[in-house]
């Protein structure tokens, strides 16, 4: 392949590297045998199928370190009750070797745990309920940090819900959401189109839609506070219009700020530029105190998982935004929202502001002579963190797709290269002075 050129195209933001981890790679669980969808048993995969990591992954502040989270397995969580997937997360290795030949990011698998609660383990089974929701076994990964004291936290979509794990994965609390963000009916079960039967008015009236919980995410440097996002406008949001079956139509998403040291939480809203292409928000991440970046994606791309078809990408965007805006409303007393910003007004409701930050379908990232990140990027960009500064003083954001536990297609993973003063932004890397994994491990398994 010929040599990487590095492609500016936002300021101050340039692609610096490009790598990609099979869909037929497998993981470090030990697991045997094959998962199976659930209600055809010849479409398997290994069990222990590494994919799906790139959904959410976040740097645990040393030696090149990251922890990721796969979400719910394969099939849509609608695996075989005989063989459910199980849920698991990765500590991996990663660098980006600048200025050489793409693919130059190195990604190296160091352990895999399991996700659990007490002595059982946490599944991606859409049906795994439990009479007592506490001892519920259903859970979907979407969003990863780690916290001060070697612990992480990871936002549910089934929920949605935020748990806390210690480093080797047992479930230490979980966090409240407030009780408007919650379905009163989930299910496992699809009408005969696949979808889910939760969006329907006789199953559910409030709470998240159907696989659009809290989508992303983040945790200001300090460590105080947790900031989540959903991937679409709740139900009462007017969320969902009364077509058969219902369709997606609000564009009003809401971010959920929570104290940790007090449990006080706050809501803010942040409107979709659209609703088209299956268009949602995918990520969080902290710049600093206040400020964040989001991703907001269409689901379309030349390279699509099967079934479906190719289809041009239109937008995969992140944007800024600033929870310290002047007059920016806290909208925890409202139970509803209208679909609209323009309906936000009226209300005097003041939505947080969005500045276009990098926009990855920009021709200028090219990735060889003749393509760019367009032309090979995947459906699903779910995933951001940054790594270590690089030694001339940029900082390096990395983007991550979720591969969908597809044996045929690979994660893939962009690096970019942002100089803070031209990007007109103020990053503080999380304060994060214990290791959660041990640096002695990282180099037995790199061979040092």
């Amino acid at each position: 392949m010929a040599a990487s050129s590095l492609c500016a195209a936002d300021p101050g933001i340039t692609l610096i590297g490009m790598g990609t981890v099979s869909g037929d790679a497998l993981d470090l669980s030990g697991l045997d045998g094959d998962i199976c969808q659930r209600d055809d048993d010849t479409n398997c995969i290994p069990r222990a199928t590494l994919g799906g990591f790139g959904s959410a992954i976040t740097y645990t502040g040393h030696d090149n370190v990251f922890l990721a989270v796969p979400d719910r397995g394969p099939f849509d969580g609608r695996t075989s009750p005989r063989v459910p997937y199980i849920n698991r997360y990765h500590f991996l290795h990663m660098v980006v070797d600048v200025g050489v030949p793409y693919p130059n990011i190195r990604t190296t698998l160091l352990d895999t745990r399991f996700l659990r609660n007490g002595n059982k383990r946490l599944l991606g089974d859409a049906y795994a309920f439990a009479a007592d929701p506490l001892d519920a076994l259903r859970f979907d990964p979407e969003g990863v940090v780690v916290g001060r004291d070697k612990t992480f936290f990871v936002s549910d979509e089934y929920g949605p819900s935020i748990f806390q794990f210690d480093r080797d994965g047992y479930l230490i609390r979980r966090l409240p959401v407030p009780p408007k963000f919650l379905i009163g009916t989930p299910g496992g079960d699809v009408d005969e189109a696949g979808n889910s039967l939760e969006i329907y008015p006789n199953k559910n009236t409030f709470g998240r839609q159907a696989n659009r919980g809290m989508e992303g995410l983040a945790i200001t440097p300090d460590g105080r506070y947790l900031i989540g996002i959903m991937q679409n406008a709740l139900i009462q949001d007017a969320g969902l219009n009364n077509a058969t079956p219902p369709a997606r139509v609000g564009l009003c998403n809401r971010i959920l700020r929570m104290n940790l040291d007090t449990g006080f939480t706050q809501e803010f809203v942040y409107v979709l530029d659209s609703i088209a292409q299956g268009r949602g928000v995918n990520e969080l991440l902290a710049i600093n105190d206040h400020e964040f970046l989001l991703l907001e994606r269409v689901n379309r791309t030349f390279v699509p998982t099967l079934p479906l078809t190719a289809a041009e990408p239109l937008l995969k965007r992140l944007y800024k935004i600033d929870l310290n805006k002047p007059g920016l409303t806290d909208v925890s007393s409202n139970a509803t929202l209208p679909a609209t910003a323009a309906a936000l007004a009226p209300l005097n409701i003041v939505p947080v502001d969005k500045t276009l930050f990098l926009d990855l379908l920009d021709p200028a990232y090219k990735i060889d002579a003749t393509r760019t990140i367009k032309d090979v990027i995947a459906e699903k960009i779910e995933g951001l963190a940054w790594g270590p500064d690089l030694a001339d003083g940029r900082h390096v954001l990395y983007v991550t797709s979720d591969n969908d536990l597809s044996q045929a297609l690979p994660t893939k993973i962009y690096a970019f290269a942002v100089d803070g003063a031209a990007a007109k932004i103020s990053y503080q890397p999380q304060q994060l002075p214990k290791r959660i994994f041990p640096k002695g491990t990282v180099e037995k398994a790199l061979g040092k």
